[in-house]
């Protein structure tokens, strides 16, 4: 309907800074609580793993058809101009081509990603240095499960003081979503049941019907907590340094990547390999870590993105329930 693109930005935008505010409050938290809980000896064997840990038979180089920026822009570019550009060869086209990306994750690379991963932990026992691994994640795993918790609280606070309900009840409401989203491990799949429960929690139909789905895609708060505390933990482990700057810049690059991050189980860890390589200089094994770390509780980051998009649908249907009622009183002064 009119002013349909204008709803589609700010749902974006307020995706977009609720996703960025859950990377900053994993990065503050991190920051105070980590090196607390992590032990200062560490993991050199980490940064530089061919020392001590054993060599693969033969390596398979696969060089990128382009780097990771230059993909990003590609990717919005091409959005832009599809949502402009009237036809449908291309739209069709991309949308086939998402579905294979899709199949790829689901069919090849996560059934797979088990044996790698069992692969890897046993390279790091021969190295001498899964018992740190294991017990040290047990505590970051823990800690990121309370910070999803708080971040799920804030955001139904904000959409509590907005919208004039209890945040606590808005909450109690969705959660039925976040039951669901910790069996499936995928946003895509949990929509029917977290549009039922925000239509329940008072947001309308065709607001509910319009934000859930979209949210689903482009709202990921709870993976963005947990790729940001696992770096840390994984980034102060290995004992490198940590540039403020240069992980804040890390965070909104992150940001940008999960909405792009397709809503299938790992897909939001898979999208943010390259980037973790990229910024932030993680070898394989450093990135095959985060992956297995990220995968163990995939589902409760999962709950926490799904659960959140209630919050932000009854912000959206407070909004636009005010636009409408503008529009409204317009017409009735304009017919006086």
């Amino acid at each position: 309907g009119r002013g349909a693109g204008k709803w589609l930005a700010v749902t974006a935008a307020i995706a977009y800074t609720s996703t960025i505010s859950a990377g900053l409050l994993g990065y503050g938290a991190s920051m105070l609580v980590l090196p607390r809980v992590l032990p200062s000896a560490g993991a050199s064997s980490l940064t530089n793993p061919d020392e001590a840990l054993l060599a693969p038979f033969f390596t398979l180089p696969i060089p990128p058809l382009f780097g990771v920026t230059s993909a990003l822009v590609l990717a919005f570019v091409m959005g832009i101009d599809l949502s402009v550009v009237p036809g449908t060869v291309l739209r069709t086209g991309f949308h086939e081509f998402r579905e294979v990306i899709s199949l790829v994750i689901q069919k090849v690379i996560l059934p797979l990603l088990p044996i790698y991963i069992f692969g890897i932990f046993l390279n790091m026992t021969q190295g001498g240095q899964v018992a740190t691994v294991i017990a040290t994640f047990l505590g970051v795993v823990v800690f990121v499960f309370i910070l999803t918790a708080i971040m799920l609280v804030l955001q139904f606070a904000v959409a509590g003081a907005f919208t004039g309900k209890n945040p606590f009840k808005m909450l109690g409401t969705m959660l039925p979503a976040y039951a669901t989203a910790l069996g499936t491990s995928s946003s895509a799949a949990t929509i029917p049941v977290t549009l039922r429960q925000a239509i329940k929690m008072g947001v309308s139909e065709p607001v509910a019907a319009f934000a859930i789905p979209l949210c689903a895609t482009i709202h990921l708060a709870g993976s963005m907590i947990k790729i940001t505390s696992f770096s840390l933990a994984v980034m102060m482990l290995s004992g490198m340094e940590i540039e403020p700057g240069k992980f804040i810049g890390f965070i909104f690059m992150l940001g940008v990547m999960m909405v792009a991050a397709p809503g299938v189980p790992g897909g939001a860890i898979m999208t943010a390999v390259g980037v973790l390589g990229s910024m932030l200089g993680f070898n394989d094994t450093q990135q095959a870590l985060m992956i297995a770390t990220y995968i163990a509780i995939d589902s409760f980051g999962t709950a926490t993105n799904v659960t959140g998009d209630g919050a932000i649908a009854a912000i959206m249907d407070k909004l636009i329930g005010r636009d409408r009622l503008d529009d409204e009183l317009l017409v009735e002064k304009a017919a006086v």
